[in-house]
């Protein structure tokens, strides 16, 4: 599963903000998925920010240099021409130049999940404090707030309030009560210890979905497994089968109960057929 997916396109989370502490000097958002696994997203750095900030700025300073380019075709005196212009005229061309700006951002963020190309790029998205997907205020309001954090240039005001705090906001996000998270690729193997070993062939057609309590009670014996006396292991693992696994055949059962590494490896890839 990744977080990109079905995750991310629902509409809320049970989600809390971690708490900072000295074996754990990062920050993380702990979001609860509506599949009821837990996930763990690391806030994205300043670092991560300014790379994805520069891929959309570059993006942006092609655009206006095409646009001038056609201009030029139309207009021999560009800067004559706006010079040309009245105080009122020049001073909208600036309004519309920042809007169109902040319309790239806003809707980029809105529509697509809180992600512009650059932070896409970068993997790095926009949520709420609580973890849930931004909205259209969150964004239009951390997004007009760029004309502060570039003061008095290059983001000089984002950079210092980003080193400043915990969660590395800058100030758009402080108003707007969103902040960014690095996106992670969730590896199922990493809940088994156990050798790789082929699981029985089965028909998947014929097993019933899981439920999230079911994904949530694989996943939950498959962490703790490794730590398990043997006895206990075994007797959990076959439980489990018995619960996941009713359609399977007496041929198939007796394969799969053959070890507990293939009952792991059995119950590891009908966590993975949900994903």
């Amino acid at each position: 599963m990744h977080a990109d997916g079905a995750s991310w396109m629902a509409k809320a989370y049970a989600v809390r903000p971690a708490r900072m502490s000295p074996s754990a000097p990062a920050p993380h958002v702990d979001v609860a998925t509506p599949e009821r696994v837990a996930l763990s997203l690391p806030v994205a750095g300043i670092g991560y920010r300014c790379l994805a900030w520069l891929v959309d700025a570059s993006l942006l300073f092609f655009f206006w240099v095409a646009l001038y380019f056609v201009i030029t075709l139309l207009v021999s005196d560009v800067l004559g021409a706006f010079q040309a212009l009245s105080g009122l005229t020049q001073t909208l061309l600036a309004v519309g130049l920042f809007a169109t700006q902040w319309l790239y951002w806003t809707v980029a963020e809105v529509f697509f999940h809180g992600q512009t190309p650059g932070k896409r790029a970068l993997r790095i998205r926009v949520v709420r404090e609580d973890g849930s997907p931004v909205g259209f205020f969150e964004s239009a309001v951390r997004n007009l707030c760029r004309a502060v954090d570039f003061l008095p240039v290059l983001y000089a005001t984002g950079c210092i309030t980003m080193l400043l705090d915990s969660r590395h906001r800058r100030l758009g996000d402080m108003l707007a009560g969103t902040v960014l998270v690095r996106e992670e690729a969730i590896d199922l193997d990493k809940y088994t210890q156990a050798p790789p070993v082929d699981a029985p062939a089965t028909d998947a057609s014929v097993q019933r979905p899981l439920t999230a309590e079911d994904v949530e009670l694989v996943l939950a014996f498959l962490a703790r497994a490794p730590g398990l006396e043997p006895e206990v292991r075994r007797r959990l693992g076959m439980r489990l089968v018995d619960r996941v696994g009713a359609s399977l055949t007496d041929d198939e059962r007796t394969r799969v109960l053959q070890s507990p590494e293939a009952m792991e490896a059995f119950l590891r890839t009908r966590a993975k057929a949900v994903h």
